[in-house]
C-alpha cells in the first residue's frame, strides 16, 4: 500500500476527506432544491429527480471502477483528475441553462464522486497504524455520515438566503483547494499491480443494470408499476443484466470486482449493516423534508434545520466513540446504535400537523447517537478481514451496495408514502358523510364562515372542497407514519445480526 513519510496524518485525512465530506453532500443537498430547480427550469418534479438519480447512477458505476483506475493512473493522479470532473461537473449544474444540460452536469460530477468515498476508506486504513484505525474510522464518518446529514440544512439555507446554483458553485473552490492538498501531502501507491484488461462486458452489464433499475424505479410510481407493459419489460432487462454481471464477475478471469468478498463473513454482515443504516437514514432525508415542506408549511431552511440537531448529536459521538470502541465490544455498539436508531424512527410515529419545531428535532438527536455507534465500528469491521490486496475492491463493492441501496430506498419510500396515502383516503373518506354529526357540525361551520363573503352556493363547495383537502392532507400524514414504522421494524430485526460479525480476527492492514 502507501508510504506516508513526511505528511503528518491529521493533514492525510484532510487532504483525502475534504473532497469526500463535499461529495457526500452533493446529493442531499440537492434533495431540498428540487421545488426549486423545477420551478427554475419549468419542469415537473417527476423531471427534476433526474438531477437526483442521474448522479447516483454514475455515482454507483464508477465505484466499482476505483481499484482499476487507481492502479492505472496512480493514486495521487487518479485522485486529482476525479476531483478535476467532479469540479467540472458542479460548474456546469451551476450555469446550466436548461435541465437537460442540469442532468448532463450532475453525471459529471456523478462521475467525479464516485470513487471517493471507496477510494478515502481505503487510504485511511492504509495511513493510520492499526492500533488508530478507529480515530480514521471516526474521521471518516464525520465525512461521510455527518456531511450527509448536514446536506437538507445546509442546502435548505442556500436556497433560502440565495440562488440554489450556489450549492453548486461553493464546490469549484473546495475542488481547487482539495486538488492543492492532494498534491501536498498524499504518497503515491508503493507498490502497483500489473495492469489487467478492462472488463468490458461487466462494465456494460452493470451499468445497463443501473440505468434501467434507476428508470423503474423513478418511473414506476408514475406509470402505476408493473400495470404498464414497457415497465415490466424494462424490469426483466434489469433483472437480466444483473444475472448476467454477477455470472460474469464470478467466472471471468479478470473481473471488474471480486464478488467472492462476500464469502468473508465481515464483510459480508457489515455490507449489509451499512447499506441498512444507509437505508433508514436516507429515507428520513428524503421523507422528513416533505412532511415538513408539504404539510406543516416549512420553508426549505427550517426544515433544514429541523434536521440539524442530529449533526450536532452525530458530532459529539464522532469524539468520543474511539474511547467507546476500546471499552466496550463493537458489537454491543453497534446492537445499541440499531436500538437507538429504531427508538428515533418509531418517535416520528407520533408527528401531526400540531406537531412543534422542538418535537421533530428531538428525535434527530437520537439518530445522530444512533447512527455514529452503527457506522464507525460497522465501517472499521467490514474491511478488517480482507486481504490487503483486496482493500479498494473490498471499499468499492461495499460502497456500490450502500449507493445502490440509496437509490432503491428513495423510490420505495415515496412509492409506500404515495400507495398508503391512497389506501388511507379510503378508509378516511366513509367519515364525509350525513350520517356524521360531527362532519356534520364542522361543515355547517364552515359554510357559515366562507358564506359571509360569498353566495350560500359557493359557500357550501368551498366547505367540501376545504374537508376534502384536510382528508387528503391527513391521509398523506397517515402514510408518513406508516412508512416510519417499516423502517422502525427493520432496525430492530438487524440487532440480531450483529452478533454474527467477528471482532477477534481483525488484521493489521
Amino acid at each position: 500500500m502507501t508510504v506516508q513519510k513526511k505528511s503528518p496524518l491529521w493533514l492525510i485525512a484532510l487532504s483525502i476527506l475534504l473532497p469526500t465530506s463535499f461529495s457526500c453532500l452533493a446529493t442531499s443537498a440537492t434533495n431540498v432544491a428540487i421545488p426549486h430547480i423545477s420551478g427554475y427550469f419549468g419542469s415537473t418534479v417527476d423531471e427534476a429527480n433526474w438531477v437526483i438519480t442521474s448522479y447516483m447512477i454514475a455515482n454507483a458505476c464508477l465505484i466499482l471502477m476505483t481499484g482499476w483506475l487507481e492502479n492505472l493512473m496512480g493514486r495521487k493522479t487518479f485522485l486529482k483528475v476525479f476531483i478535476s470532473i467532479f469540479t467540472i461537473g458542479s460548474l456546469i449544474c451551476a450555469i446550466a441553462p436548461n435541465l437537460n444540460i442540469m442532468v448532463l452536469g450532475r453525471l459529471i460530477q456523478g462521475i467525479g464522486g464516485g470513487p471517493m468515498t471507496p477510494i478515502a476508506q481505503s487510504i485511511l486504513l492504509a495511513a493510520f497504524p492499526y492500533e488508530k484505525r478507529s480515530i480514521a474510522m471516526s474521521l471518516f464518518g464525520m465525512a461521510v455520515m455527518v456531511f450527509a446529514v448536514l446536506g437538507p440544512t445546509f442546502g435548505g439555507f442556500i436556497v433560502d438566503n440565495a440562488d440554489w446554483q450556489w450549492i453548486y458553485f461553493i464546490n469549484i473552490p473546495v475542488g481547487i483547494l482539495s486538488i492543492a492538498l492532494i498534491h501536498a501531502n498524499i504518497d503515491e501507491l508503493e507498490v502497483r499491480k500489473e495492469i489487467k484488461k478492462i472488463d468490458f462486458p461487466g462494465m456494460i452489464a452493470l451499468v445497463l443494470w443501473l440505468l434501467s433499475m434507476q428508470i423503474v424505479l423513478d418511473k414506476g410510481q408514475q406509470y402505476n408499476w408493473f400495470d404498464c407493459s414497457w415497465i415490466c419489460w424494462l424490469a426483466g432487462f434489469s433483472a437480466c443484466c444483473l444475472s448476467f454481471f454477477i455470472v460474469w464477475e464470478l467466472e471471468y478471469k479478470n473481473p471488474l470486482i471480486n464478488l467472492r468478498l462476500f464469502k468473508d463473513k465481515n464483510f459480508f454482515v457489515g455490507t449489509i449493516l451499512s447499506a441498512s443504516v444507509n437505508m433508514i437514514v436516507f429515507s428520513t432525508i428524503v421523507l422528513l423534508p416533505q412532511y415538513l415542506q408539504g404539510l406543516m408549511g416549512y420553508t426549505a431552511m427550517i426544515s433544514g434545520l429541523a434536521l440539524a440537531p442530529r449533526i450536532i448529536s452525530s458530532t459529539i459521538m464522532i469524539i468520543i466513540i474511539n474511547p467507546l470502541m476500546k471499552v466496550f465490544d463493537n458489537r454491543i455498539l453497534i446492537s445499541m446504535g440499531f436500538l437507538i436508531l429504531g427508538i428515533s424512527v418509531i418517535m416520528y410515529m407520533n408527528i401531526n400537523l400540531l406537531a412543534s419545531f422542538n418535537y421533530v428535532s428531538v428525535p434527530n438527536i437520537l439518530m445522530g447517537v444512533g447512527i455514529i455507534l452503527i457506522f464507525v465500528p460497522v465501517s472499521s469491521l467490514v474491511l478488517g478481514t480482507l486481504p490487503k490486496s483486496e482493500l479498494s475492491n473490498g471499499a468499492s463493492l461495499h460502497n456500490l451496495c450502500k449507493s445502490t441501496t440509496m437509490a432503491v430506498v428513495a423510490s420505495i419510500a415515496s412509492t409506500l408514502v404515495a400507495r398508503h396515502s391512497q389506501m388511507h383516503q379510503v378508509y378516511l373518506v366513509k367519515s364525509l358523510s350525513d350520517y356524521n354529526f360531527i362532519f356534520q357540525q364542522k361543515l355547517i361551520s364552515l359554510i357559515s364562515t366562507f358564506s359571509a363573503s360569498a353566495s350560500s352556493g359557493f359557500a357550501h363547495i368551498k366547505a367540501n372542497a376545504y374537508m376534502y383537502k384536510s382528508l387528503l392532507t391527513q391521509s398523506r400524514l397517515m402514510a408518513y407514519v406508516d412508512v416510519f414504522e417499516i423502517f422502525a421494524i427493520i432496525a430492530f430485526c438487524l440487532i440480531p445480526l450483529t452478533i454474527l460479525l467477528n471482532v477477534n480476527k481483525q488484521k493489521e492492514i
